[in-house]
């Protein structure tokens, strides 16, 4: 039900398929384009503008909102149904699937564990109204979070402990083609949209597909429970950047989604149904050179979540916010250094050579998932 995200169309061959979405209420949140990803899957040579758009929303906002006629609301419905299932169930049932020995890389992630970096310094110098509502220093995250591991492993790597296969929770059903499903239709879109990054960019278009190639992609979702924590201001993800090259999700049923654009202006992110929103990583400024930049982001309990959290229970429906998110990654074995032309990015000192994989090990360790 409700309005479907499909772009407009325009007459005339090289308009941009994009259309304008709404803003929520009357925060500051940006109107950011759809990208209809029609035209470049039918004939990608002939996109050249919506690759353009692509590199240009990249580098200035750090996200991107597609509709990708591949994946239907519907999937993104089933994906949400089925693990508002697992955080429903009760605790023991929940912490049979936890391995803190494997660095919460696979299963569930409890809430209280996850704790963001702290980033307080970088939100001092902020406008009050774009500040994070995350308290400084960030305390640890009441959100679960499942991780599941989608496409194939590695057959030799120096990084065993990423590779780990998947824990399934016993008491639901087709758990496995599940997960598989949803996690490879977004991991296509990844992987479509950065073809089309690449052509905006003027590099190889499968440069970063190749560089994804067996990379430790997660399917991790989260689960916050709203019948705990419903206070305003909550943050269920405090504020942070994302480790991994791209992030992508599909609507969730409760708001709370704000992100910082490259000018450091905080905005809600208001996805209309059937959409799908990527947000750039670490890998993927490191890629190039810092001029796609890891967008910061939080997760907030608002009045909008607050609304929401009444209507759903109203209707007698689950008040856990789910998220369908997706990491997608470098291969641990492949080395990040800046690409062609961001190599003379005048940042790209900043990123030295390193492996994909000694970079997570180190983000983990900051985040206090890695002893």
């Amino acid at each position: 039900g409700g309005t479907v995200c499909i772009p407009t169309i325009p007459s005339h061959g090289r308009a941009m398929a994009t259309k304008e979405v709404p803003s929520e209420g009357n925060e500051k949140s940006s109107d950011f384009p759809v990208l209809d990803l029609s035209k470049f899957l039918k004939d990608p040579d002939s996109a050249e503008e919506d690759c353009k758009l692509v590199a240009k929303m990249f580098h200035e906002t750090g996200l991107l909102i597609v509709k990708d006629p591949r994946v239907s609301m519907e999937h993104n419905d089933t994906f949400i149904d089925n693990m508002e299932k697992f955080y429903e169930l009760d605790l023991k049932a929940k912490m049979e699937t936890v391995h803190p020995e494997y660095h919460y890389q696979i299963g569930a992630t409890p809430e209280g564990v996850e704790q963001a970096r702290n980033h307080c310094e970088r939100a001092k110098g902020m406008a009050d109204e774009d500040r994070p509502v995350t308290e400084c220093p960030p305390g640890k995250d009441p959100k679960w979070r499942y991780f599941w591991r989608i496409g194939k492993r590695p057959e030799k790597t120096d990084f065993k402990q990423l590779n780990v296969s998947n824990v399934i929770p016993k008491q639901i059903p087709g758990w496995e083609k599940c997960m598989d499903t949803w996690g490879s239709l977004i991991m296509q879109t990844v992987r479509t949209v950065t073809q089309m990054a690449a052509d905006g960019f003027g590099l190889e278009r499968n440069v970063f597909i190749k560089l994804m190639e067996n990379g430790p992609h997660l399917l991790a979702p989260t689960g916050s429970d709203l019948s705990k924590y419903a206070k305003k201001d909550t943050a269920f993800a405090s504020y942070h950047y994302d480790l991994n090259f791209i992030t992508i999700h599909g609507k969730s049923r409760f708001p709370g989604l704000y992100v910082w654009t490259r000018d450091n202006k905080r905005r809600a992110v208001k996805m209309p149904p059937g959409c799908l929103l990527l947000q750039a990583g670490k890998q993927f400024e490191w890629l190039t050179g810092g001029y796609v930049l890891a967008g910061f982001h939080e997760v907030v309990v608002s009045d909008a979540t607050i609304a929401a959290k009444k209507k759903a229970e109203a209707a007698g429906k689950s008040t856990w916010r789910v998220s369908s998110t997706l990491f997608s990654h470098i291969a641990s074995d492949n080395t990040l250094t800046p690409l062609g032309k961001f190599e003379k990015a005048k940042d790209a000192s900043k990123y030295p050579a390193t492996k994909a994989g000694v970079q997570v090990s180190e983000e983990l360790k900051a985040i206090k998932l890695e002893a």
